[in-house]
């Protein structure tokens, strides 16, 4: 930030009716008037680059080109040599006419003192939009055959805010937070009061806007406000005014993200994330590093998921901190829906809460989820919330992701209900050759199928595939397939094709589908070249007779119906399957369900 210190110069003239040689002794007894008459005033800047010091306050005001001070018409400062005190008022024409002279009244030099405003008092600092507020103080020597020349100082300090690019044009006011009073005397500030925020004056010189304020000197200032907005933006680095200098800052867009030139990025509102959108859109950002600092609320906000396509895979790590996003609406006929659309291989997005999503494709083979519509790569910690929606009638729609392939879902969770065409599941559609470890769906998933061919619908994925895992999961919502074609329906996966189930269950809910094709646990148990294997899974009153609908893999071993409603022994046996395999386990809820934990 710049600083210039302004000194400004007013040069007092001894001239009377009579000559200065008639002053009749040293010591005074004079014969004639010898008033202090001020022949002129010289404003100007010292030193360095000329900065304007602002608009019009009582009168004190600026050179039209913004390079220099001038006084105004009518402007009244004090002059005090000794103990006498005059005030001197600036005419029309420019001329000074004394409203109660000073006089010399001896040949000794003497110092000599000046200040504006010219009585003491308090400055209104709290309102500066139409008019800035000044306070000058000044001092020279002379004696009555030399002019006096004194040296007028602010005592303030001036703040310019100078919106740049696009800012300029989203910018109506700006504020700035600091004293918005102090008491004076003799062109000294006192002390400063009363904190809050200073509406500053638009100005323009030489076609350049900028917004200033003149502020009481020492107060560490950190933070402005824009249009009123009551949105407090943080300056890049506090600054503490001296008296009498400048400082400006250039304010920018606030992109509502920054980045330290390494590939990783902060965010801190919903504009930055939509912002950070475009940047891996549009810019081929694919793997940049994104975390968020704040909750963000997307309500009202046309999204674009992040990673849009195939040929935009988001490779990056997204780390949501722990924090939350509310309102995600995406309605759309592009084939990914999701806060992203397609994550890549390595790519992760972990830690973030997914509030109220509303999220819908129409696309005919659209991937819909709450996190992401496809995944190659890694979810852990995320949770989703809202209803998520395949209207195509070939989508595969998940309550968390809509496809993963390969890589994993870990420790997530999903109340979203989920309704699709083709696959629906509570936390992924569809998982081929992928890993889902301590996930839980609570929502309601509905299939609803338009054409024939083979439909899948289960409470945590619907189909699992291709040698995909799913442990320690469990689904607490309804689970519903209808149509035509061939339906599989299961209280925790649709089908499990060459797939592991360890540990699962579903309860609470209710699980419907076509006879023979419907299960507590999975609609079809089936293999292909692999053996599928289900270990220590369960379910409860769902309405369903049978753990597997439709076992096209030669055993129908590893699910149990629990049927007084004490899980206390389904919790062990899962726990004991468990040993080994993860950090997570099971506990009895409230409720007497089991829920998990993840050990230490």
């Amino acid at each position: 930030m710049k600083t210039n210190s302004f000194i400004f110069a007013i040069l007092l003239l001894a001239t009377a009716a009579c000559t200065k040689d008639e002053l009749s002794s040293p010591t005074g007894g004079v014969e004639g008037a010898y008033p202090v008459e001020i022949a002129r005033i010289a404003l100007g800047v010292e030193g360095g680059e000329a900065q304007p010091w602002g608009a019009p306050q009582t009168r004190v005001g600026e050179t039209g080109d913004g390079t220099g001070s001038t006084f105004s018409a009518g402007d009244r400062f004090a002059v005090q040599i000794n103990a006498e005190e005059g005030i001197y008022i600036v005419q029309d024409d420019g001329s000074i006419k004394a409203e109660s002279p000073l006089y010399w009244s001896d040949r000794s030099r003497h110092t000599v003192r000046a200040w504006y405003p010219a009585t003491d008092g308090t400055l209104d600092l709290g309102d500066q939009s139409q008019s800035l507020a000044y306070l000058l103080g000044g001092s020279g020597t002379g004696d009555y055959q030399t002019p006096v020349t004194l040296t007028f100082a602010h005592r303030l300090a001036k703040v310019r805010v100078t919106p740049t690019g696009d800012a300029l044009g989203e910018v109506q006011s700006l504020q700035l937070y600091t004293y918005t009073q102090c008491t004076y005397e003799k062109g000294t500030v006192v002390q400063g009061s009363q904190e809050g925020w200073i509406e500053m004056k638009k100005c323009e010189y030489n076609g350049v806007t900028c917004w200033e304020a003149n502020v009481v000197p020492g107060y560490e200032i950190t933070k402005l406000m824009a249009n009123n907005d009551n949105k407090e933006r943080d300056l890049s680095a506090a600054i503490t005014p001296e008296a009498g200098k400048f400082y400006n800052i250039t304010l920018d867009k606030d992109k509502g993200y920054t980045d330290d030139g390494q590939g990783n990025y902060t965010v801190t509102s919903a504009e930055g994330l939509k912002n950070i959108a475009k940047l891996v859109n549009e810019e081929w950002n694919l793997s940049i590093d994104i975390t968020l600092t704040s909750d963000i609320d997307l309500s009202g906000i046309d999204w674009t998921p992040i990673g849009i396509d195939y040929n935009h895979q988001y490779t990056g790590t997204f780390d949501g901190n722990g924090k939350t996003i509310t309102g995600l609406t995406v309605t759309t006929s592009d084939q990914y829906a999701g806060l992203f659309g397609y994550i890549g291989s390595g790519g992760t997005v972990k830690d973030v809460t997914l509030e109220g999503v509303q999220i819908a494709t129409t696309h005919s083979v659209g991937d819909a989820g709450g996190v992401a519509g496809w995944s190659y790569g890694n979810i852990e910690n995320c949770s989703v919330s809202g209803s998520v929606i395949g209207r195509g009638t070939i989508s595969i729609v998940g309550g968390v992701v809509g496809y993963q392939c390969d890589g994993s879902i870990t420790g997530c969770s999903s109340s979203a209900t989920v309704n699709a065409g083709n696959v629906a599941g509570g936390v992924a559609g569809c998982t081929y050759s992928a890993t889902l470890t301590a996930c839980y769906a609570t929502g309601d998933v509905t299939l609803e199928s338009s054409s024939t061919g083979t439909y899948y619908a289960g409470g945590v994925v619907g189909d699992n595939t291709n040698r995909s895992t799913v442990i320690a999961c469990y689904a607490w919502g309804s689970v519903t397939g209808s149509g035509s074609g061939t339906i599989y329906v299961g209280g925790v996966t649709g089908d499990n094709i060459e797939g592991t189930l360890t540990a699962c269950y579903h309860a609470k809910g209710t699980v419907k589908g076509p006879d023979g094709a419907t299960g507590g646990v999975t609609g079809r148990n089936y293999k292909s070249f692999n053996d599928p294997v289900i270990t220590a899974c369960y379910w409860g009153g769902n309405g369903q007779e049978q753990g597997i609908g439709e076992n096209q893999a030669g055993t129908t071993g590893g699910t149990t119906q629990v049927t007084d409603g004490n899980w206390s022994g389904a919790k062990d046996a899962m726990n004991t399957a468990l040993n080994g395999l993860t950090t997570w386990s099971y506990n009895l809820s409230n409720d007497k369900l089991p829920v998990l934990v993840q050990n230490p």
